[in-house]
């Protein structure tokens, strides 16, 4: 078995760190303020924009997995940074470096999103994440580290708390049957990446050869409106339909005046406006991971949340 490195522990970190976990692995997880062990998981509190000791804490390692983010209002900052260090420590060490990517990199499309669209973005957090792979995908084709990008869509699923447009905002009050809020139109298609399956696709993209040089798409269901959603998720939990109401945009932006992430987030309210879909064919037909068939999805994000709210989360 092998060590892997996991850099932060947010949702899609800290399930890959237990996926690998229970696979028998050695992990060793990097975040700023460190946390008490947990079985099968070391954590280790070092700022992972600090390569030299990044370096060494990557000592030995198969792969490196960069699942950290900055807060979003300081991604254009300390985005670049993190990025150089990751692709430092990975080369240093010769780990494969491993990066979870999203869509922001792509800009407004019209269509599917596939893996060959130029990163054309048109926003700061768009454009400075399509750098940070552009940056590690050259420093792979010169042959100075192995890298791949997984991206992903909107996370869902357990583990998903406040970062998630179906998750904080938006799951008690759905399981108390009271209305909820989309962000733009909520019957626009809309494709939703499970947490099991980001964790998944990271780890085997980490042992792949084949994966390597390149970006892929998680696996993921057919895109489904935020009203499909809250009406699946609502039978799920046993309960009628409740109401779903877009936000209309001035309310967002009474309100992004008092909070920084509803201000980011009008960078990237086209993915909500019309239709979003990924296109994981490539991933499919490359390797063995497959997205969770939806129904499981939303009978798991169910069960999670009763128990976080039931214990007081």
């Amino acid at each position: 078995m092998s060590l892997y490195i996991v850099v932060g522990y947010g949702p899609a970190g800290a399930a890959a760190a237990r996926l690998l976990a229970g696979q028998g692995h050695t992990v060793r997880v990097v975040t700023r303020s460190g946390r008490a062990p947990e079985p099968g998981i070391e954590h280790v509190a070092l700022d992972a924009t600090d390569a030299a000791r990044l370096t060494g804490a990557a000592r030995g390692a198969g792969a490196i997995l960069g699942c950290a983010a900055p807060p979003y209002h300081r991604w254009t900052k300390e985005w670049p940074p993190l990025a150089a260090s990751l692709a430092e420590a990975a080369e240093a060490t010769g780990a494969v470096l491993v990066m979870l990517g999203n869509l922001y990199g792509y800009g407004p499309v019209d269509g599917p999103l596939t893996e060959d669209l130029p990163l054309a973005a048109t926003g700061p957090k768009g454009r400075v994440r399509a750098a940070a792979w552009e940056r590690v995908r050259t420093l792979h084709e010169q042959g100075r580290v192995r890298a791949v990008e997984v991206r992903a869509s909107d996370f869902f699923g357990p583990g998903v708390t406040d970062g998630g447009h179906l998750a904080g905002r938006f799951m008690p009050p759905l399981l108390r049957g009271k209305a909820v809020t989309a962000l733009g139109d909520p019957d626009a298609p809309h494709s939703w990446s499970y947490l099991p399956d980001v964790a998944a696709a990271l780890v085997e993209a980490a042992g792949e050869e084949r994966a390597w040089g390149r970006a892929w798409h998680v696996p993921t269901e057919p895109p489904l409106s935020v009203r499909e959603m809250a009406d699946r998720l609502s039978a799920a939990a046993g309960t009628a339909p409740v109401a779903v109401r877009p936000t209309p945009s001035a309310v967002l932006g009474v309100a992004s005046l008092f909070s920084p992430l509803l201000r980011e987030l009008k960078e990237i309210r086209y993915q909500f406006d019309r239709p979003f879909v990924v296109d994981s064919s490539a991933y499919r037909s490359a390797f063995t991971v497959r997205s969770t068939p939806v129904d499981e999805q939303v009978g798991a994000t169910v069960a999670w949340w009763r128990e976080r709210l039931a214990a007081g989360g």
